[in-house]
């Protein structure tokens, strides 16, 4: 089976490619080392390293604790983390700099996988969340280098997937050292789709043990201060498209309630920073970006944050904050970053990627829900007019978070690091 999926996958790189190019239009980064994902290098590399795996930004935001705790051992082990996004990529070389090296992660083909390999030589292989790649861990179980899913999710549309393809997922999984998973729940699923039980263990989501610092939250109030002066503002983050023309229309209507109103927002991708800017003009809306370095007026109504990276420092400025992918079928985002900083945080129905820390925050009178955009509107006008509310909310959440923290240092344990120095 894994040489048809390679034989298709082989098939496949045209329009792999002209995916890529695709993107590019939008954002140019997806035209530029190309090399990599096919597993050739330009430049020399430590070898023997410990490697980690993190798609995008939501992956590397959970793996960034885990590096910061092995960095804090002073292991001098070499490491290695790559991504498959440029968001991603960028977020690894922002936070981590040159204390680590970084390269996209290779397409998943036996020779490109071999060129990877040798180049790098890992030691071990740590994967965030649910990547499955089966040329990947065979050539890894074939080199006898221990292969670990972590912070690992299974929702029940991907076992309904993977079960349809059994001679490729079971061996699959069969490669892996140990999967620990976010929840029991997703325990039961891998092991219902092939893995083994004795691998799979439930250690908690590293989501939670999210770092926000007392320099991030000071600097957050101050810039409160500088740019949104005496403004309520209501953040929107990681909007997609089809969210951003609907808070536009309900923050006109909350602006009749609440003069002093500025929504700030935040497009989850960076090649739609210009699309949501023209959609506010076209909606007759006052906006300054966040690169133009300007203070909002009296008459500014968006406030667009169009750079990277900067999300746990605007969530401080905010008064309220919507999480976006959940009023478009996306799935969600990361709401555990606005709970942990102190914002009242509201989410929509569809958070299908968060759906049991939606759940239990919900349980603990942590978040709000919203239908559509008319609740949302609602909501954010009751928390306007019930500061005691707001206060609940945050008090709630940051419990909450701090309540099931812990999976970064039982994961970091897991790995057993330290036998590689």
């Amino acid at each position: 089976m894994r040489r048809l999926y390679s034989f298709l996958f082989y098939c496949s790189i045209p329009f792999v490619i002209s995916r890529l190019l695709w993107r590019s239009l939008k954002n140019p980064a997806y035209r530029q080392r190309w090399l990599e994902r096919f597993g050739f290098y330009t430049q020399t590399y430590t070898q023997d390293v410990i490697w980690f795996h993190a798609v995008s930004v939501g992956e590397c935001e959970a793996l960034f604790p885990l590096i910061h705790l092995l960095q804090s051992h002073q292991l001098h082990l070499s490491i290695l983390i790559t991504t498959t996004t440029p968001t991603g990529s960028a977020r690894v070389k922002n936070v981590l700099g040159e204390s680590v090296q970084h390269v996209y992660l290779p397409y998943d083909l036996p020779d490109v996988i071999a060129r990877f390999l040798k180049t790098f030589k890992p030691k071990i292989a740590v994967i965030v969340e649910t990547e499955i790649w089966a040329n990947l861990y065979h050539a890894c179980a074939g080199k006898q280098i221990p292969l670990y899913l972590i912070n690992a999710r299974l929702s029940e549309k991907s076992v309904r997937g993977y079960q349809k393809i059994p001679s490729l997922v079971i061996p699959t999984l069969n490669t892996m050292t140990k999967i620990a998973t976010q929840t029991e729940m997703d325990k039961e699923r891998f092991i219902e789709i092939g893995a083994n039980p004795n691998t799979v263990q439930n250690l908690g989501n590293i989501k939670f043990d999210v770092i926000i610092s007392d320099d991030t939250l000071n600097q957050g109030f101050a810039l409160k201060t500088e740019l949104f002066k005496n403004r309520f503002v209501f953040l929107a983050a990681s909007t997609h498209e089809g969210e951003e023309i609907l808070l536009f229309d309900c923050y006109k209507k909350l602006k009749l309630q609440i003069p002093e109103l500025l929504l700030a927002i935040a497009p989850r991708h960076p090649e739609r920073f210009a699309v949501v800017e023209n959609l506010a003009k076209n909606a007759g809306l006052n906006i300054v970006t966040r690169t133009s370095q300007q203070s909002c007026t009296k008459e500014t109504d968006i406030f667009l944050i169009d750079t990277l990276g900067e999300l746990k420092l605007f969530y401080a400025t905010a008064d309220i904050a919507f999480v976006g992918g959940s009023l478009v079928p996306i799935g969600g985002h990361n709401v555990l970053e606005p709970a942990a900083v102190g914002v009242p945080v509201l989410f929509g129905l569809k958070m299908h990627n968060f759906a049991f820390i939606a759940k239990k925050m919900l349980a603990a009178q942590a978040a709000i829900q919203c239908k559509n955009i008319a609740e949302l509107e609602s909501q954010i006008s009751d928390l306007y007019n019930q500061p005691e509310l707001r206060n609940t909310l945050t008090t709630n959440a940051k419990k909450f978070v701090a309540q099931n923290q812990g999976a970064t240092e039982k994961i970091y344990n897991l790995l057993n690091l330290e036998s590689f120095t």
